[in-house]
């Protein structure tokens, strides 16, 4: 027999109905880890840091992955205890879309690149051969 008397036990991290405890301080936290994750990118296109492009946009393909666990916890409050563990369901999901939509994009740029802008080459024999 249950003892309807009994206190309730509650996480210390949620309220009753589920929702995560937020304080000032974690959207603070959040959005100072937001600014640096997106001026550190910033900084190392526009002062060129980093040897090759491909590198470059491998780091900031990574700091993009990072902003985004960044957001879906501090601002999302996405963690492995709310909701019985299908947060965290939803953050490898969201991961993995993550990764085809920036691959899929970064192919379907080079390719673009690739296909659609002439040759440097072609485009001097062009000049030259007109009247």
């Amino acid at each position: 027999m249950s003892d309807h008397s009994a206190p309730h036990h509650h996480d210390d991290d949620f309220l009753e109905d589920g929702i995560p405890h937020t304080s000032l301080k974690e959207y603070v936290t959040g959005f100072v880890l937001s600014v640096v994750l997106t001026a550190i990118p910033f900084w190392l296109v526009m002062g060129k840091v980093l040897p090759t492009p491909g590198i470059t946009t491998l780091v900031i393909l990574a700091f993009a992955m990072v902003q985004v666990v960044v957001h879906m916890v501090y601002f999302l409050h996405m963690n492995p205890k709310s909701e019985g563990g299908w947060n965290l369901i939803a953050l490898i999901f969201t991961l993995v879309l993550l990764v085809i939509v920036l691959a899929g994009t970064l192919w379907v740029m080079h390719h673009m690149n690739s296909n659609m802008m002439p040759a440097t080459h072609d485009m001097q024999d062009m000049l030259q051969s007109l009247p």
